[in-house]
């Protein structure tokens, strides 16, 4: 691969993942909760999550996605309602921030590795978005005749240590907002927002049309 074309796949990287979207708001809501360090657990599972839609990418069901309208429901609907039910979740809780061992909706455990970590996969694997994003994007970045999958293997890692970064940043940005949050009345409105938040998220993604629809 060129080094030209990888700093374009970089700089476009950065875009995409610097955007609010689900993972974003889920480093953002646990940096929150459970502080920083321990958010980027979840982060690390996301990450983990993106390899494996890269595979699966890699082996062709972002062409499934593209073509079959069914297999593009199923995802999206399941993407939907986790980002719905973690919207509710978030909703609903009455904790403060700044409790001693704050519980803010579905990573509230601060002692929880595999809770958190499993909570970034999940936000990962059930984003159709990913699966197309990669379909669409990671060809242009191909150098043809060259080794398909080491060059995949470095787009994805090089995805994700983007998608870090921006979430390394947004959690670090929270943890600078969190004495803001330091009243249950703001910290009741904190709930409120990034629940309607994840909700719209979920909502939107019922709004995705596959191309085969």
């Amino acid at each position: 691969m060129h080094l030209s074309n990888w700093l374009l796949f970089c700089s476009v990287a950065l875009l995409v993942t610097f955007s609010p979207g689900p993972a974003v708001l889920l480093a953002i809501s646990n940096a929150i909760a459970v502080g920083p360090r321990r958010a980027m657990i979840s982060s690390m599972g996301n990450g983990f999550g993106l390899f494996i839609i890269s595979g699966v990418a890699m082996a062709g069901m972002g062409v499934v996605l593209a073509t079959s309208a069914t297999a593009f429901m199923l995802l999206k609907l399941a993407g939907a309602l986790y980002l719905v039910y973690l919207g509710i979740k978030q909703w609903r809780s009455k904790t403060s921030v700044v409790a001693d061992a704050p519980v803010v909706a579905g990573a509230a455990n601060p002692n929880s590795f595999w809770k958190l970590f499993r909570q970034g996969l999940t936000v990962a694997l059930t984003n159709p978005k990913a699966i197309l994003f990669f379909s669409a994007l990671f060809p242009q970045f191909i150098t043809p005749g060259e080794p398909v999958a080491i060059q995949f293997t470095v787009l994805t890692t090089s995805f994700v240590a983007c998608a870090m970064l921006a979430h390394l940043f947004y959690a670090n940005l929270a943890r600078l907002l969190k004495t803001q949050l330091a009243t249950p009345g703001r910290a009741k409105l904190f709930n409120r927002i990034t629940g309607g938040a994840f909700v719209l998220l979920g909502l939107s993604l019922l709004r995705l049309r596959s191309k085969a629809a």
